[in-house]
């Protein structure tokens, strides 16, 4: 199957059908993939805020009004309780599930947000001639916690979460040059070369996702995560978050092109 080739629409058909239950990086090239996020309504202004002043990490593609499932702006033929491969369920910030459906767990006052995911530059790279080792590898991409800060708002307030992708001194400043064309979905890369003085201590041991090979004459490349959004969650603790699990994004029905600046 070339998963590279699929409308949005045919992609989450796989999803909702159980066909796709792996990472969706590399499937419906062309069109925007987002991070999930859920809460209760009355922690959505404040995420709302957060989301505000962390753009770089947390750029908002769309927001699920209370109690729908319905993404008006951007799929609004899609399901966001079933139309994702796999979901975390955290209580009380503790990740207690994963799941392919979260049909059971959505509620008159549950609030989704849609935030930027870095699979979205990914096209753009690899046009460019610069791999993307975790698509080459057929694995998740990496991603880390680090001992960057978020800006506080409210109860919300945690550590940015970020990816990874390893490449040569001459890709990575191509990398800065393209991905700096997509602000809306993380843009250009937080940080170049050295992981331990973002507080990354093992690039083999991610917090989320799976290890990659970076290879003699590569640097590692790090660019702002969506995921963010869980790290804080395990520290806000709010008694239920609905997420992505990482690497499982929801498909729109908009194009990278749409979120490109010349």
């Amino acid at each position: 199957m070339n998963i590279s080739a699929l409308t949005p629409a045919e992609a989450r058909e796989l999803i909702r059908t159980g066909q796709w239950t792996k990472p969706t990086s590399g499937m419906a090239n062309g069109y925007i993939q987002t991070n999930l996020a859920v809460l209760p309504k009355e922690l959505a202004f404040e995420f709302l805020l957060f989301c505000q002043r962390n753009q770089k990490a947390c750029p908002i593609i769309d927001v699920i009004e209370a109690g729908s499932a319905v993404a008006a702006l951007s799929a609004a033929d899609a399901n966001v309780k079933t139309d994702i491969p796999k979901y975390r369920i955290y209580r009380e910030g503790k990740l207690t599930e994963e799941r392919n459906e979260v049909t059971d767990l959505w509620t008159d006052d549950m609030v989704g947000f849609l935030i930027g995911c870095s699979f979205t530059f990914e096209e753009a790279l690899m046009n460019n001639g610069i791999p993307i080792r975790h698509i080459e590898e057929e694995c998740n991409v990496p991603m880390y916690q680090t001992s960057i800060q978020c800006t506080k708002a409210g109860q919300f307030e945690g550590p940015m979460v970020v990816s990874m992708r390893p490449m040569t001194e001459d890709q990575a400043i191509r990398a800065v040059q393209v991905t700096s064309r997509f602000p809306s979905v993380h843009g250009a890369p937080v940080h170049i070369g050295d992981p331990s003085k973002i507080g990354i201590n093992d690039l083999n041991s991610p917090d989320f996702g799976d290890a990659v090979t970076v290879k003699d004459g590569e640097i590692p490349v790090f660019w702002a995560c969506g995921v963010t959004p869980q790290a804080v969650a395990m520290n806000v603790k709010p008694s239920l978050v609905i997420t992505h699990a990482p690497g499982h994004m929801f498909i729109t029905d908009l194009k990278n092109e749409e979120f490109s600046i010349l």
